[in-house]
């Protein structure tokens, strides 16, 4: 008989332990059911919306915003990207890609680039004269490049125009100097 209870024992004892899982399950439906019937879902706490303020704009970024390329951009891909004033908020700009919107702030670098810095700090748009890129600076990754607008478009026809018309000029240049006698 004590082999056949050890046999058993396994089994006796997960029947009790389904029987007490059953009875907290019950119980704590009991509990739940009381709160449905009450009509308030149990909500629970959310932490409060963190107040964001955007500071008004300086000198230096009315100056950054004035040379900001605005209008849409044709990035690689096919992607586009668009930037217009933000209507809200004088000397900042808005940046929209995709399904995503940025409000950003523009600084004009020493190295005469314009930067568009993100007001949360999540992304940075840097436009030079011939091109343009969106950064996510979290994760260190390019959103988009080689996006180009139409001002763009004009200063690199213009740089075009000019390198076509310089080599022509230092060719008639080193054919004069070819036959100076000095060189000879």
């Amino acid at each position: 008989m004590s082999t056949r209870f050890l046999r058993c024992a396994p089994a006796v004892a997960a029947l009790i332990a389904c029987s007490f899982g059953a009875a907290s399950a019950a119980a704590a439906d009991a509990t739940a059911k009381p709160a449905a019937k009450s009509g308030k879902p149990a909500k629970a706490k959310a932490a409060p919306a963190p107040v964001f303020t955007v500071p008004d704009a300086q000198p230096e970024q009315v100056k950054a915003a004035e040379l900001v390329f605005y209008g849409p951009y044709e990035c690689e891909f096919k992607q586009t990207v668009n930037i217009t004033q933000s209507p809200k908020y004088s000397s900042y700009v808005d940046v929209k890609h995709g399904a995503k919107a940025w409000l950003m702030k523009p600084v004009l670098s020493s190295t005469g680039a314009i930067r568009l810095e993100d007001v949360r700090g999540e992304t940075l748009m840097v436009q030079i004269a011939s091109k343009s890129m969106l950064l996510d600076v979290k994760s260190a990754h390019r959103i988009v490049d080689d996006c180009v607008s139409q001002k763009q478009r004009e200063l690199i026809a213009a740089a075009k125009a000019a390198a076509e018309a310089a080599p022509g000029k230092a060719a008639a240049d080193g054919n004069t100097a070819a036959a100076s006698p000095l060189l000879k």
